[in-house]
């Protein structure tokens, strides 16, 4: 399981003409989910992505959370995250999970973060849409994180 963990101040998803989710200051996690994923993955991830001291204190320093700044948490399903470009011109996704089973672990990682974190701050993409994002990246801050580095 791969994410891409981006602080914002705010972020939104468009799907059609209308918006269907957004937060204000927080994180924005576009989350890749690779076949072989399990339950291990997902508590992780969930996990590290809740307890990174990523914003910064009044020194400017990073050293606050997710929860520390009261800040909400957008999760977006990304399956380019794990494309394979060492050939052609083409991204070749053989490594990413089936989007069935894709679906289903990452609900499973919503429900988790949900369960960790307050359930209110938790928004999530359309599993499969076609979307537009709108974000104010804020630093700006972009991590990757991968379950496989643990």
């Amino acid at each position: 399981m791969r994410a891409i963990i981006q602080n914002v101040n705010k972020a939104s998803i468009v799907i059609g003409n209308a918006t269907y989710s957004g937060i204000g200051k927080g994180i924005v996690v576009y989350l890749g989910i690779a076949q072989g994923d399990k339950e291990s993955d997902i508590h992780y991830i969930a996990n590290k992505v809740l307890e990174l001291r990523i914003f910064a204190n009044d020194g400017d320093k990073f050293d606050l959370s997710l929860s520390d700044i009261k800040g909400e948490l957008l999760v977006i399903s990304q399956f380019t995250l794990f494309a394979d470009l060492t050939k052609g011109r083409r991204p070749y996704f053989g490594k990413a999970e089936s989007p069935d089973r894709a679906e289903e672990i990452y609900n499973k990682f919503i429900t988790e973060v949900s369960r960790l974190y307050n359930q209110k701050s938790v928004k999530s993409g359309k599993f499969g849409a076609k979307m537009t994002i709108e974000q104010e990246n804020l630093g700006p801050v972009t991590l990757i994180l991968d379950s496989y580095n643990e």
